[in-house]
């Protein structure tokens, strides 16, 4: 036993939590495990705040398209201090410098990212704040600029607007100078409305299409998280040509499009996304992304991020409240509690 406790002491170790099997949040178990070590390329980060993602919940069920196999350490995104470095880093950042980013196992004391991806965490803002820069900020700013091609006085429906992605989404579009027509639970539609959508209706209404059909008299881009119960809805709603249904998530399942439906029944265009796709297939485009987000932090359009940060021994509580749908925002863990 007491070889155990000085193992699980010993400074080479850490705190994390750990995904136990695909059953979901509830498999998620706070361990001990042993502290990465940095490869080829990467940075090792001490984690000082960790997002909290739907992508985790899907991870937790086996529904995310390439997740990982458990037991593995949950988790992806991150904010912290650079504390090593590993080779094959062509002009690291110094140790010391604190970044967001990306990276197998944010769930933890310690982790390790891929240096290409990460951004130094703006002067003045904590680990907390600028978490969702690379993830939330990133793509809704991809969906709506270089593959929604959004335009001055077009209108643009955002799903799940009081979720990460939706916030910024929202802030984005109005600052873009587009209409924005938002779906949320309707306990949150006072929120989402703060942050400046037009309308708000009930994401779960029976008539959503036609609602909004009538609200609108057609969409012009629309940004598609939800999936199953939402996709038919978006497609029917966009404008017939013209029109862009940009999707970056299926939160409630995946749902499908036909050719045929896209000749005879919805002549649109559809445009998948993945941030960390983009990042690696086109490096340029994610570069000019990073510099938009720049800009938009001094112009003071992207603020700090005010996520609710729970300790990590809550991970397991804060997936299931995502997973239920009934959170609001950005949600973080801090891996110091």
């Amino acid at each position: 036993m007491d070889a155990i406790n000085r193992h699980e002491n010993s400074a080479d170790t850490m705190r994390a939590l750990v995904q136990q099997s695909h059953h979901g949040p509830g498999n998620l178990i706070l361990t001990r495990r042993r502290r990465p070590t940095p490869g080829p390329g990467d940075y090792l980060v001490r984690v000082g705040a960790a997002g909290v993602n739907f992508a985790d919940v899907m991870q937790s069920r086996g529904t995310y398209g390439g997740g990982p196999t458990p037991p593995y350490v949950a988790g992806f995104e991150a904010a912290g201090e650079i504390v090593g470095v590993g080779p094959e880093v062509e002009e690291p950042l110094p140790i010391g410098t604190r970044v967001v980013g990306t990276g197998p196992g944010a769930f933890a004391e310690y982790m390790v990212m891929p240096h290409h991806g990460v951004l130094p965490v703006p002067s003045g803002w904590s680990d907390a704040a600028a978490l969702g820069m690379v993830l939330n900020w990133a793509t809704a700013l991809a969906a709506l600029r270089p593959l929604g091609e959004v335009r001055v006085g077009e209108t643009v429906l955002v799903h799940a607007a009081a979720g990460g992605v939706g916030q910024a989404a929202v802030r984005l579009a109005r600052h873009y100078g587009a209409r924005v027509v938002a779906t949320a639970s309707p306990a949150k539609h006072d929120a989402v409305r703060a942050l400046g959508a037009d309308e708000v209706l009930d994401s779960t209404r029976a008539d959503l299409g036609a609602a909004l059909g009538r609200l609108t008299g057609g969409v012009d881009l629309v940004l598609e998280s939800v999936g199953r119960d939402t996709f038919e809805t978006s497609l029917a709603v966009t404008k017939r040509f013209t029109g862009r249904v940009v999707v970056f998530g299926d939160a409630s399942g995946s749902a499908s499009l036909t050719t045929h439906d896209l000749v005879f029944n919805h002549p649109v265009q559809v445009k998948g996304l993945h941030i960390g796709a983009l990042a690696s297939a086109a490096p340029a485009l994610y570069r000019s992304l990073v510099a938009e987000l720049g800009t938009l932090i001094e112009d003071g359009v992207y603020p700090p991020g005010t996520p609710v940060t729970h300790p990590l021994t809550e991970g397991p509580a804060a997936l299931r409240e995502l997973e239920l749908r009934t959170s609001r925002g950005k949600h973080a863990l801090d891996p110091r509690q």
